[in-house]
């Protein structure tokens, strides 16, 4: 029994249950700051920090383009590898731009995120995504 638990072998239906959990976690807790984010820039507010130099209106779109919109495509498992990037980027802009001088408790948080999206960029979506319900070969 023992034995079973420190398997260094892949078992291919928990890594698709896990790649599942971290969709959901890291896709659905994004959603909790990109709504509001999303919701600023419908009631016309596009008061943001502008951490790259490139304006707070673009600023606060891209990122809204990320934490919601990406994190939303990645619950549903629909171009995840691809979703990934721009969360992972803005995971990394937030670790180490906007919180530069804050305590490594504020850095925290982006960088847990970071490495869910970096994992997620590496293995894909799994078999409990749209991507391979999309990838599959139509039968004739």
């Amino acid at each position: 029994m023992l034995k079973k638990w420190m398997s260094t072998a892949i078992d291919i239906n928990r890594a698709d249950i896990a790649l599942l959990a971290l969709r959901l976690i890291g896709g659905g807790f994004m959603l909790t700051h990109g709504l509001p984010k999303l919701q600023k820039i419908l009631a016309g507010d596009f008061k943001f920090g502008d951490p790259l130099g490139l304006g707070p209106s673009l600023s606060l779109i891209l990122t809204v383009g990320a934490e919601f919109f990406g994190a939303l495509l990645i619950v549903f498992g629909l171009g995840t590898r691809i979703m990934s990037l721009p969360l992972m980027f803005t995971m990394l802009v937030a670790a180490f731009i906007v919180h530069s001088g804050d305590p490594f408790g504020k850095q925290e948080f982006p960088l847990l995120y970071f490495v869910i999206y970096l994992a997620l960029f590496l293995m894909g979506s799994g078999r409990f995504s749209l991507d391979h319900v999309l990838a599959k070969p139509k039968q004739t």
